[in-house]
């Protein structure tokens, strides 16, 4: 049950991520991927910085929203 339920809020924080970066998602599998690291970056940045986002299935997703954003900002500048 835990491998469903980190795929299901991957794939909500990433297309989340992907629709408030660039308009729109990367497809199911890549939005997966994103949301799943974002979630592991989203909670190294919330310890680092002593913030704590509600637990729970929302509290979840705002953080692998989140840290896919940051991967997002961070993809970008090596795009450049």
């Amino acid at each position: 049950m835990g491998l469903l339920y980190s795929l299901l809020i991957g794939a909500i924080a990433g297309w989340l991520a992907g629709s408030l970066m660039r308009g729109g998602g990367f497809g199911l599998l890549i939005n997966i991927i994103l949301g799943i690291i974002g979630g592991v970056i989203g909670n190294w940045l919330f310890n680092y910085f002593g913030i704590h986002i509600s637990d729970g299935f929302i509290g979840d997703v705002v953080t692998g929203a989140i840290g896919a954003i940051v991967l997002l900002l961070i993809a970008g500048l090596f795009k450049r």
